[in-house]
């Protein structure tokens, strides 16, 4: 990435909405945290970090998002966002898995992110997530405790990754909560 095009990188994979702008090395955060309501806050707090930079959407070079794992509507919000605005503003857009950015931002080995019902997605080295009961995390695990430092390290990954990889995904460990409706759907009318 060329260093004078700023990164825009955001997350909402867990309870919180945060923002981060790279600018030549420089890294500025906002986070907020918030159990429900992000889709409906993260481009407002991202239109209020551009602003207070003075950098239009428009200046952007590159977009990182964080990938998950975690909540499945929250890296939905973020991971849509992401590529939305690639698409609009005609440059990359770079998924950050959420563990890697945990793993970097503490230079440790393994990584952590509490899960529901007493478990944590968890990553060692370069191994394979899994998702493990809370008390069976190694000791020595990083976990992700500030969002401004998860979603700092989120645009430090994307802003060093090859831009030309495939759009962001979500990175889900385990199926969603919610079930499909076991309703059968509506009959639909045909006009002809």
């Amino acid at each position: 990435m060329a260093s004078d095009a700023p990164l825009l990188a955001f997350d909402t994979s867990a309870a919180h909405c945060a923002a981060a702008l790279l600018l030549d090395g420089r890294v500025v955060t906002r986070a907020e945290n918030m159990s429900r309501g992000q889709a409906e806050r993260l481009m407002p707090l991202l239109d209020e970090l551009l602003r207070a930079e003075a950098i239009r959407f428009s200046d952007l070079g590159r977009i990182g998002v964080g990938t998950g794992p975690g909540n499945f509507t929250g890296i939905r919000i973020s991971v849509a966002a992401a590529r939305g605005l690639a698409l609009g503003l005609r440059v990359p857009a770079v998924g950050v898995s959420c563990l890697a950015a945990v793993r970097a931002a503490a230079s440790a080995g393994c990584a952590a992110i509490v899960a529901p019902r007493g478990m944590a997605y968890v990553q060692m080295g370069d191994g394979a997530p899994v998702l493990e009961p809370l008390g069976d995390v190694p000791s020595d695990a990083a976990w992700l405790e500030c969002p401004e430092t998860l979603v700092a390290a989120i645009a430090r990954l994307a802003a060093s990754a090859a831009a030309n990889g495939p759009a962001p995904s979500p990175f889900y460990l385990k199926p969603a909560d919610a079930a499909p409706s076991r309703d059968l759907p509506p009959r639909l009318l045909d006009d002809a």
